[in-house]
């Protein structure tokens, strides 16, 4: 029985590409396999037919003395050369069909695969009022700099790298479980497609050194504890050409005397004496510009907040500065003389006199005791 012409079989015109003549080989080679029509001899004989022409159709060579002369331009003993595992047979293509079923949809490998180097990380430790004005700075991180010696080679002076006899210098190796075909980094070049038979003695054959190297660094205005800055390009370098990672220099804020921050707002406990609070009067407070003048009222309590509008911090993303909260703390004097605490008694003796007016916190509480005991 004479042999159909291989582009009938594929369903496929004779210019069709290359790209299209695989997606009808996958497509059949998928409706006639022997693992889904176990018992059609029918079926195996179609897939036998589709698996020949696929493979004639996508050898150059093979297909240009098909076009010219038909089937007596090739040699008979071809059609099932390839095999299973063969380049260019029902392997390497059936495997294609589950990468892009499983995600994998890479195809063949052309060349060596490249990596993104890996991004780094800095911390920088800064005080509040850096945090809160910025500045700019400059730090020191580790590097991979192109080795001097073998000028990034990683061959010995003298020598160069030799092409992966594995890989045949693509990376890449097909490992064939069944009808899958599994590709995956070539273990003996691990992806580089070369070898390097003397490796350089100053990089021992990676053609890079390690370095410290110094980065400019611009700290914004109101930049908060926990964020990061991206500098882009200055992580780890890429392998076979690949872009370089970034470095991410994460902001961390040192404890500060006075304040503590939250969000763009900063809190802090201001100790005013008791004769103060009693009366009145003004105060200074500090805030991270200068210090800062204000009343506080005849009568103030301890533990009573004051709040100083547009003291806090200008956040990075905030279009205007927090507020400074002030919690006051009325200190209890110590180290008295005698007539000091004499003077004292007599106080507490006409303030008891006066009633509850003087102490107006004194009768509320007593008031919730008694209501408890009852």
């Amino acid at each position: 029985m004479a042999k159909r012409d291989f582009y009938e079989v594929l369903g496929v015109a004779k210019n069709a590409s290359e790209d299209e003549i695989k997606k009808a080989y996958r497509k059949l080679a998928m409706k006639y396999h022997p693992d889904r029509n176990p018992d059609s001899k029918e079926s195996e004989e179609k897939f036998k037919e589709v698996k020949e022409a696929y493979e004639m159709l996508t050898n150059p060579e093979k297909r240009e003395a098909y076009d010219r002369y038909g089937h007596a331009g090739v040699d008979p003993n071809m059609g099932g050369g390839g095999g299973f595992g063969g380049a260019g047979g029902f392997g390497d293509a059936f495997g294609d069909i589950f990468g892009d079923i499983f995600g994998g949809g890479r195809g063949r490998s052309s060349g060596p695969q490249v990596y993104r180097g890996a991004d780094l990380r800095y911390n920088l430790e800064i005080t509040l009022e850096q945090a809160a004005h910025g500045f700019d700075t400059t730090i020191r991180v580790p590097s991979w700099d192109k080795c001097d010696t073998c000028s990034g080679t990683g061959a010995k002076p003298g020598t160069a790298p030799v092409t992966c006899s594995t890989c045949a210098g693509h990376g890449q190796v097909r490992m064939q479980q069944g009808f899958f075909s599994i590709q995956q980094t070539c273990p003996k070049c691990h992806g580089t497609g070369k070898i390097i038979p003397e490796p350089c003695a100053a990089c021992s054959g990676q053609g890079r050194i390690k370095r410290n190297k110094t980065l400019e660094v611009k700290i914004p205005v109101g930049i908060d504890n926990g964020m990061r800055i991206r500098s882009s390009g200055n992580g780890e370098p890429g392998t076979n050409g690949g872009p370089s990672g970034d470095l991410y220099v994460e902001i961390h804020i040192k404890p500060h005397a006075v304040f503590q921050r939250e969000g763009d707002d900063l809190h802090c406990e201001m100790p005013i004496s008791f004769a103060k609070a009693a009366l009145g009067g003004e105060i200074e407070v500090p805030t991270l510009n200068g210090k800062v003048a204000f009343t506080v009222p005849e009568g103030t309590q301890s533990g009573k907040t004051f709040r100083l509008k547009g003291k806090g911090i200008k956040g990075v993303r905030s279009g205007f500065a927090g507020d400074l909260f002030c919690h006051v703390a009325v200190e209890t004097p110590i180290k008295l003389t005698d007539k000091q605490k004499e003077l004292l008694r007599d106080f507490e003796k006409s303030t008891t006199e006066g009633g509850a007016k003087h102490s107006p916190q004194t009768k509320t509480w007593r008031d919730k005791v008694k209501d408890f005991f009852e």
